[in-house]
């Protein structure tokens, strides 16, 4: 089955920094972060392409880097300058084993993890 495993969120003070990790069970040609807070929408936070560079939503740019371990089947996402507003529920993401698109719409992805929380406190 294939699967996707979030880790290494938890409670960070504002201006720390935090990288959770995600495990996947297969490889595909884009993965992605989302994050979703209570009563929000699910918004992308970042993605990266086997053949493309990565790209990031418009609030976490120049503070969170997104990579990946090719060979480990592992994605990263490295978060710098934590804000009270980063706090939510983090989830890995990937697109179908077919699929050639990547980018910011969170329509092109269809395996997801169960998410880890990140919490930034005051």
């Amino acid at each position: 089955q294939v699967q996707l495993m979030e880790s290494g969120g938890g409670p960070v003070p504002a201006g720390g920094s935090l990288r959770p990790s995600c495990a996947a069970s297969v490889s595909r040609n884009c993965m992605g972060w989302f994050r979703q807070a209570p009563g929000k929408e699910r918004e992308v936070v970042a993605i990266i392409g086997r053949y493309r560079g990565p790209a990031y939503g418009a609030d976490v740019m120049g503070r969170f880097t997104i990579s990946q371990d090719v060979a480990e089947n592992t994605l990263y996402l490295q978060m710098n300058d934590l804000k009270i507003e980063d706090t939510a529920m983090y989830y890995c993401a990937a697109t179908p084993r077919e699929s050639g698109r990547c980018g910011l719409v969170s329509s092109y992805f269809t395996l997801w993890g169960q998410g880890t929380q990140v919490t930034v406190t005051v």
